[in-house]
């Protein structure tokens, strides 16, 4: 495969989230780093650029400047991961889309359905991918679990129960922390505070590996440490397409949880249970049988699981891996565009604007039942009621 222009918007030297993505782009060698404006403080943002090896040309102060200087290059960039703070992601994401570049945007891809909405339309428009970092969808187990509940091994599904809690948001004393205190802030976060960061990666992995989606909730919300404006603490019931009974909790106070992402399918011929923070293993209960553990990496598993796998069994495949899978499948649609082939149904897993929208919708009804003390809402965006 060519080797394609990557660029990085934010995911600067203090970034939580910038090493997983400067890792799992370039893990395979689909991706050069090529482009960014790192930092919101533009000199700093081009001094890093520079440490990684990036052009100075290239070492761009802000995105505007950036999509400016890559707009009209010859071999200007195919991706552009989009890793700033929540409120930016919409307008970021849609201006370099109508540039025709691109796009793998953080999560929450928007803060409102509309613009949510909105950047589907414009990604149709414009033939642009806009792909949305879900990036849990691509453990080799997770895609493990989708194959088996594709093909029928559980039967119809009842019931699924998913978690995304931690503690490390506990601490009252901690509430003034700048990389804390934005989290809870309407004005940076939005509507909703772990909902928006934490539960939605647990629901997308419910749609993802059910194929059903969210049709409509309901939610208790709590902000435990009083001073905060937004919920650090929910509970949401929700029903999927078809039906399926599904149970989320989320969580930034449960002391003693240091990640705390869980999946769990229930079907009428068996169980599934995977937690991210013990990866390599995925818990399969056939209905009058005895568990069984499904190891990454093991003879047998489903044509996804295997591709998504890259060492020998017994050696731990952790997120930045899971990352790359996204980019690998990126990597493979944007290079058949590029040369007018059909792209490898197998790289068609990475999540899109649609999931995106989603995801924002269902916070955003999640929000509202909260407000009215837990009733049921409709999750779907507008644009997908009737579908």
């Amino acid at each position: 495969m060519t080797r394609l222009n990557w660029g990085l918007i934010g995911g600067g030297e203090a970034s939580q989230i910038g090493p997983a993505h400067r890792l799992g782009a370039r893990l395979d060698g689909h991706f050069d780093l090529v482009a960014g404006a790192l930092d919101h403080r533009p000199d700093a943002g081009r001094r890093f650029a520079r440490e990684l090896g990036i052009d100075e040309v290239r070492a761009y102060g802000d995105w505007r400047e950036m999509l400016a200087g890559e707009r009209e290059r010859d071999d200007r960039v195919d991706l552009v991961t989009v890793a700033t703070p929540n409120a930016t992601h919409y307008e970021i994401t849609r201006a370099f889309l109508e540039a025709g570049i691109h796009v793998l945007c953080e999560k929450p891809m928007t803060m409102n359905v509309d613009d949510g909405e909105h950047l589907v339309r414009v990604s149709r428009d414009t033939g642009a991918i806009c792909a949305v970092n879900y990036g849990y969808s691509g453990y080799a187990l997770v895609r493990q679990m989708r194959a088996m509940v594709t093909r029928g091994d559980l039967g119809r599904i009842r019931v699924v129960v998913a978690e995304f809690s931690h503690g490390h948001h506990a601490d009252a004393a901690d509430a003034d922390n700048p990389r804390v205190r934005w989290r809870y802030d309407p004005a940076e976060a939005g509507a909703s505070a772990q909902m928006a960061d934490c539960g939605i990666h647990a629901l997308h992995l419910v749609s993802f590996v059910t194929g059903r989606e969210v049709h409509d909730l309901s939610a208790d919300f709590a902000s435990c440490i009083e001073s905060r404006v937004l919920e650090d603490d929910a509970m949401v019931n929700f029903r999927l397409d078809g039906g399926t009974v599904g149970r989320l909790w989320t969580s930034s106070v449960a002391i003693g949880r240091q990640h705390g992402l869980t999946v769990q399918v229930f079907g009428e011929k068996g169980g599934l249970r995977w937690a991210q923070e013990q990866p390599n293993q995925l818990f399969w209960t056939p209905l009058g049988g005895r568990t069984q553990i499904i190891e990454r990496g093991e003879a047998g598993l489903s044509a996804d699981a295997e591709r998504a796998g890259r060492v020998a069994i017994g050696h731990a495949e952790g997120m930045p891996v899971a990352f790359a899978n996204i980019y690998v499948d990126l990597a493979e649609a944007i290079a058949a565009r590029k040369a007018g082939r059909t792209v490898d149904p197998a790289a068609c897993l990475f999540p899109t604007a649609e999931d995106g929208v989603r995801s924002v919708a269902a916070v955003h009804a999640a929000v509202a039942s909260a407000r009215d003390n837990g009733a049921w809402k409709d999750a779907r965006p507008p644009m997908f009621k009737g579908a």
